[in-house]
């Protein structure tokens, strides 16, 4: 919730996230554009709110938004949704915080409501409500090796389909081929981001998802667990 005054109309609510880049790990060496990392959790987000397609406009940011690096998505040429982009330097120094630092703020009051849509036989079906967890995400790091014909997205996806719940993402983040993986081989580093829902999840819990992960990439590609 935000109060910008004491009247109901000087009252929000928002979802903001302000991230510090990091350079994650890619098999390409190649670390993308943290903005541009950004931009599509906020664009998930809205889908997942259900908010329909939006104009990007840029120069018109708040003030605390860096010019060139920041944009609004609109409803029309009135209605802002959302806004999104590097903090200015001027917020940072007053911070005296460490730049570059990239967030976004969501208007939730602004979000029109989901459309309905009409089913066969009647009656109407609406996006499912958003579930978020409060509880921290944890990650584990699986190399497999498999045959070097085989797309490394395919490792991944598998991955993530072990568990449709508690496993919210699974992406390559290293491909290998060398000394001490078989010709004809090729070793493929995952890394599986664990998202528990309902409460944290012991060691027993993880390891046995952890098991289900190697079972269910074995079963649709081949590979093994490196050892």
């Amino acid at each position: 919730p935000v109060f910008a005054g004491l009247e109901p109309a000087d009252q929000r609510m928002v979802i903001v996230a302000l991230v510090s880049p990091r350079s994650p790990r890619d098999w390409q060496g190649q670390a993308p554009d943290a903005l541009f990392a950004l931009k599509a959790d906020l664009l998930a987000l809205l889908d997942a709110l259900g908010a329909p397609p939006l104009q990007v406009v840029q120069g018109s940011a708040s003030p605390w938004w860096h010019p060139g690096r920041s944009a609004r998505l609109q409803l029309g040429p009135k209605t802002v949704i959302a806004a999104f982009g590097e903090l200015h330097p001027a917020v940072l120094q007053a911070m005296d915080a460490t730049g570059p630092l990239v967030a976004f703020e969501v208007n939730l009051d602004m979000v029109p409501e989901p459309k309905r849509h009409k089913r066969e036989g009647g009656g109407v079906k609406t996006r499912a409500a958003l579930a978020l967890s409060p509880l921290m995400p944890l990650s584990r790091d699986f190399a497999f090796v498999v045959g070097q014909d085989r797309a490394a997205a395919d490792v991944a996806r598998a991955a993530a389909s072990a568990d449709k719940v508690l496993i919210a993402d699974a992406r390559v983040f290293d491909v290998y081929q060398g000394a001490g993986v078989a010709e004809g081989m090729k070793s493929v580093a995952v890394e599986v981001t664990i998202q528990p829902r309902e409460k944290t999840l012991t060691e027993a819990e993880i390891e046995a998802l952890s098991q289900s992960v190697v079972k269910a990439v074995a079963k649709a590609t081949g590979a093994v667990l490196r050892t």
